[in-house]
């Protein structure tokens, strides 16, 4: 195990090395001209004053293990927060807000917090709803305090230039509370460690190869947490986080011109908005060294419209990962297009990779069932699809208060570690790649054949007309009807001409054969934090009441 160092004293090293460079730019409006102004701070600023924000905490409570809601948007007190709490080892406990207010309370009740930090809104919401915070004590106001108490931000930044004696935390310390959005199933309270957190910096570091001199746009706010420590400049862009599918192209390409953007965090909704206004208008972005793109399955079509804008030897990079383990596989733009692509096509699964570094990968039979030891009975051969298992330092070992979910989602192992089951199927090559062939809970048994959502997807999606496709079932697990519905790229003007030529394509496949039933939805209802998840689960409600079943 490689030696263990935490994120506060990853922040002081990066400050150590590059006291001057801008580790924080963010858009504070535009002049007369139209032209964007950013507000800025070194590493050593932010060293500074997250050092003073850290006294300032600890002076209230807020101190080693403390669990404390933080609702504060990605910007300047964003960073000072995050590595203040992190100085003095208080614990985060993180939800996105595009959930949706009812879940996102549960979770943050769920969380058993003892302090709240945030904004003005979010002030507002738990006095209307008192009763989900009835574990907390302490209150922290980002911005203006109005008729609620507690403490503003500016009252914890305390003036002193006094370096914080930050926690000694151990490795197996719980570090954040970070909850899934439950896009896939119930909201779960993952527990990172720091233990995990420092695993998962260095292979990023690792596998992408991320020289300190690089200036990263991360338009997924948490990912930003990462790029003090790598030595990377952040640059906060101009969207809303929490619609990345609406994002304004224009902006995003703004700031990676204004700035020199080398890395690129996009989910594929956000990837194709952007690489669509870009092809389409002949832009060329040479800075970029990197773009990455997860969240969910990201097509190669998506990967051969935003590479028209890349220059020289960059690429596109899909790891593949969730909330408790990222990123654990990877694979290049190059290889997709020149090898991959192709088989995709014909419904071979989407490949997402090799594992990266010392992550461990197992395929095994595929069960709903918990499963306490994992036996070499279990796992399947070589082209033969099953549940993808992973290990890894950085793999989360279990869900906050919630034995049910450790349960089902983790495999004890003889070393006193975890094996994670992704809740994903694939199958493995001869090359040593991972084929996803989609979620197992949306795998449709019908009384002959279990079918996949990835590969039966792609057939329909190689219909010119179709923008993506849907695979759900109706009825009864072992006698199931598939049912597939189309989302077009626009209008179509004869629906009845477009379904008969969607079964025909059906037809002509054995992955498709024996699907009869095609319905076209103007827009598919997809997952809130990056606008790509397909809710297939709702879309099977549809198909049932269309089937009258």
């Amino acid at each position: 195990m490689t030696a263990y160092t935490n994120i506060s004293l990853g922040l002081k090293k990066t400050q150590e090395t590059h006291p001057y460079k801008r580790a924080l730019v963010y858009p504070a409006g535009r002049d007369k001209n139209g032209r964007v102004l950013y507000s800025q701070m070194t590493f050593a600023q932010l060293e500074k004053q997250s050092d003073q924000l850290a006294f300032g905490l600890e002076r209230i409570g807020i101190l080693r293990g403390t669990r404390t809601i933080l609702m504060v948007p990605p910007g300047m007190e964003f960073f000072i927060l995050i590595f203040a709490m992190f100085k003095v080892g208080a614990i985060p406990v993180v939800v996105d807000p595009g959930m949706g207010i009812d879940r996102m309370l549960q979770c943050l009740q769920q969380g058993k917090p003892k302090a709240f930090i945030g904004i003005e809104k979010a002030h507002l919401l738990r006095k209307l709803k008192p009763g989900f915070f009835t574990s907390v004590n302490r209150w922290v106001t980002v911005g203006k305090r109005w008729f609620w108490g507690g403490y503003t931000l500016d009252q914890l930044i305390l003036p002193t230039d006094d370096p914080y004696p930050r926690a000694h935390t151990r490795r197996d310390e719980t570090a954040a509370i970070v909850f899934t959005t439950g896009s896939t199933g119930p909201a779960k309270g993952v527990v990172y460690t720091h233990g995990n957190f420092d695993a998962q910096i260095k292979q990023i570091q690792e596998h992408f190869q991320i020289d300190p001199d690089e200036i990263d746009l991360p338009t997924f706010p948490l990912f930003a947490l990462f790029d003090p420590i790598l030595g990377m400049t952040a640059v906060i862009p101009d969207m809303d986080p929490t619609k990345p599918a609406l994002v304004n192209p224009q902006k995003i390409i703004e700031a990676i011109e204004n700035h020199g953007i080398t890395n690129m965090f996009a989910s594929p909704a956000l990837l194709n908005r952007v690489g669509k206004y870009g092809k389409e208008n002949n832009i060329k972005l040479p800075s970029l060294r990197r773009v990455v793109s997860a969240g969910a399955p990201v097509t190669p079509a998506n990967i051969e419209q935003f590479s028209t804008l890349l220059s020289g030897a960059a690429q596109i990079h899909t790891p593949y990962g969730a909330t408790e383990s990222v990123p654990v596989i990877s694979i290049g733009s190059n290889e997709i297009l020149a090898e991959t692509k192709t088989l995709s096509e014909q419904g071979f699964g989407m490949c997402i990779g090799r594992p990266i570094c010392d992550t461990q990968v197992k395929i095994i039979t595929i069960s709903d069932a918990p499963i306490t030891q994992l036996h070499d009975d279990l796992e399947v051969p070589e082209n033969q699809v099953g549940e993808i298992t992973v290990k890894a330092d950085l793999v989360t070992q279990h869900y906050f208060n919630d034995p049910e979910a450790d349960l089902l989602a983790k495999i004890p192992d003889s070393d006193g570690t975890a094996w994670h089951r992704m809740g994903d199927l694939g199958w493995r090559d001869s090359k040593g790649r991972i084929w996803f062939c989609g979620r197992k809970g949306h795998r449709v048994i019908t009384k002959e054949e279990t079918l996949f959502t990835i590969p039966v997807e792609a057939i329909f999606n190689n219909h010119k007309h179709v923008f993506r496709s849907a695979l759900t079932g109706v009825g009864p697990k072992n006698m199931q009807t598939p049912v597939v519905f189309i989302e077009p790229f626009s209008t179509v003007n004869n629906l009845k001409e477009l379904i008969n030529e969607l079964l025909e394509l059906a037809k002509s496949n054995p992955l498709t054969a024996k699907i009869d039933h095609i319905f076209i939805e103007k827009s598919f209802p997809v997952d809130i934090r990056h606008n790509s998840k397909i809710f297939r689960e709702k879309l099977a409600v549809k198909a049932q009441k269309k089937l009258n079943r």
